[in-house]
This record gives structure tokens, sequence and C-alpha cells, in this order.
């Protein structure tokens, strides 16, 4: 797919950011910055989904890359503004972790793939020959904050089913969820169990331990179940149900892929940790040839960086457990007029996807 798009060529005059904020039903504010690249009468625009939002300050404090007079200005082909950028400081202050130099990385790509698309008077399914599809969709959440000592209960569930009618869910377990909560949690339509065994030194750390892995595996039984921490203790709880297991942490293109434990049947596409326009299209290439399922992943996105995983997920995994739901699922008490899934197609697409509903 990507030589459908990396010949296209994109003018780049300026280059402005805006700093988005929101808090979450997760129990943090949310900070991103909306990457706005422009030229020749046209804006494309990427989201920089860093998770410090210390990194946000200073890039916005800094004129390195701001301005008419940006270092980014030229005449480029989406493929040589990749080329640019991978030579280009796009952090003022070292990120607090090297993942997050990809997060950048594909808020200037995309912003730059954005704006050669409108350029050329496009948008991204065209250019791929591919048909824009209702997107179904899962809604990603906490049972409780990360800093709330009470035990978790599927309230959070049913105030949402009760006020959008039927959804499907991704949810983190933790340790404390009991065997009545599991019970109870068989009520709905969980797709997706994210156990976040992979992170290391974040808030969202889950120890990996077998009782709780199989409390939670054997309890939800037609879940998927992602980014476990397979010890010597944890990986006999997945023995026969490898099919079950999907990565989401660990996918940064197609060399990671291959580095798998054993070959997946799905994975969890996130095109911010793959970092570049060809990297995702490549990893989405190589899937679609080894017969790998996919479904989106979301960054907590608050501006355009939403729409595009949802333009993304239409064009090529439109009936996975999508976690591209519209950003206000996030905010605590979420809006009553919120779409629900499966999203309608944009009726003018342009660029890599204008908004779902």
């Amino acid at each position: 797919m990507y030589d459908q798009v990396a010949d296209l060529p994109v003018a780049v005059e300026n280059c402005t950011f805006e700093r988005r904020e929101r808090a979450t039903s997760s129990g943090f504010d949310r900070v991103t910055t909306v990457i706005h690249l422009s030229g020749a009468g046209e804006t494309g625009s990427g989201e920089d989904v860093t998770y410090t939002t210390e990194a946000h300050d200073a890039l916005q404090d800094s004129d390195a890359l701001q301005g008419e007079g940006t270092p980014l200005a030229g005449e480029y082909t989406v493929d040589s503004f990749s080329e640019a950028l991978a030579e280009a400081d796009l952090w003022p202050a070292p990120p607090d972790e090297e993942r997050f130099r990809h997060y950048r990385r594909w808020g200037f790509e995309s912003a730059a793939l954005d704006l050669a698309l409108k350029q050329a008077d496009t948008d991204l399914g065209t250019a791929l020959g591919r048909q824009y599809d209702p997107v179904n969709f899962v809604v990603s959440t906490r049972l409780s904050n990360a800093d709330d000592d009470t035990p978790p209960t599927a309230d959070r569930l049913a105030m949402l089913c009760e006020r959008y009618g039927d959804l499907s869910f991704k949810l983190d377990p933790t340790p404390s969820w009991s065997d009545a909560l599991v019970d109870k949690l068989t009520d709905y339509d969980v797709r997706v169990l994210d156990l976040k065994g992979l992170y290391e030194g974040t808030d969202v750390d889950v120890e990996a331990d077998p009782e709780f892995y199989r409390r939670v595996v054997d309890g939800l039984p037609d879940a998927l179940v992602e980014d476990p921490d397979l010890t010597d203790a944890t990986r006999p709880v997945f023995d026969g149900q490898e099919a079950r297991v999907t990565w989401d942490v660990p996918i940064t293109g197609v060399e990671s892929i291959e580095l798998l434990p054993f070959e997946p049947s799905w994975l969890n596409m996130k095109p911010s940790r793959c970092g570049t326009v060809e990297s995702v299209l490549a990893t989405i290439d190589y899937c679609e040839k080894h017969g790998i399922d996919l479904y989106g992943g979301g960054q907590f996105e608050l501006g355009v960086g939403r729409d595009h995983i949802q333009a993304l997920a239409s064009l090529c995994y439109p009936d996975g457990p999508n976690d591209v739901a519209p950003g206000g699922y996030n905010d605590p008490d979420p809006d009553a007029d919120l779409p629900t899934s499966p999203l309608s197609l944009p009726d003018t697409p342009t660029g890599i996807g204008t908004e779902f509903s």
C-alpha cells in the first residue's frame, strides 16, 4: 500500500501546534498536540499522542519547528518528507521514554500524508483503492481508577449500556477483580481483555500472576487477551488458547511481529507505535498476506488523530473489535448523544479521513 502514496507530492510552507487537554475516565488529564502543516492553500493535520504533558509544553514553547520559517518547509514527496523527518530534531527536550519518538514521528508523518492527499484533491481510500466501510468499535474503560481503593464493579458498564444501548467493551483487568465480578461481566459483550503485562515503569503496569490470569481468561472465554506477560508460571494458562492472545505494546512494525513468541491470530494496530506511514502500511500489508486479523487501537486522542485511526479501521479492518470509539466515551461523564457502533461513513472524505459519526 505504501507504494500507492509514497510518491504523492507535498509542499510544506508552515508548521503550527495546537494544544489539547481533557479529563478522562481513567483518572488522568490527557494532553496531546495537534500538528498542522500548511502549504499551497491546504492544511494537513496529525496528532502527537506522547503521554508526558511536559513534552507537549516543551514542543509548543519552542520556536525551532514552528512558523513559516520552519526547517521542514520545502517541496517533497510523502517518502522524501519522511526521510527529512528522520534527520530532523523533533524534541526540544529528550522524551521520557523512547517509544514516544514514534508517537511524535507519527504526528508529523500523518500530517504530511493528510496534506499531500488534500493538495492532490483526494482521500486515503481513493489513493489506496479501498472503500470506507462502517466501523465497529468497542468502548475501552477501566472499572476503577488507578488511585481508587474501592473494589471494582461493573457499574460503569451498566451506566454506558443504559445510556447508549448494547455496547461492546475492551476492559483492563486488575488482580482486584473478584470471581463475582468476572461472573457479572459475562452479562456484557466483553471483546478484549487488556492485561497490560508488558508495560514497565508506568502507572498502568499490571504484574503477571497465574491465578489472576486464569481467573479472567477462563471466566471470560469469548474475549481476546491482549499483552500477557508470558513467564514460566503464566504460559500454561494459555496452552491451547494461543489464538485468543493478541499483542499491542510490542507491535512497532513487521519485524516486531516476526519476533513474537508464536504466530498471532490477532494484533492491535496502533499507527503511533509504528511511527512512519511506511511502517504502518507495511504492517497492515503483512498481516493481510499472513491471515492475521487486526483491530484498531486508541491512545486517548483528542483531535484529528482519532479520525485517522477510525479511517484506517474503516479501510482495512472495519469488523474487528476496534478500540476507536468516539473520544467522548473516555469522558468521566459522557454526553448522552454520542454515536453508537458502527460508525457511519464520512459524506465527503478528504485527506486521511473526515470525522465519522
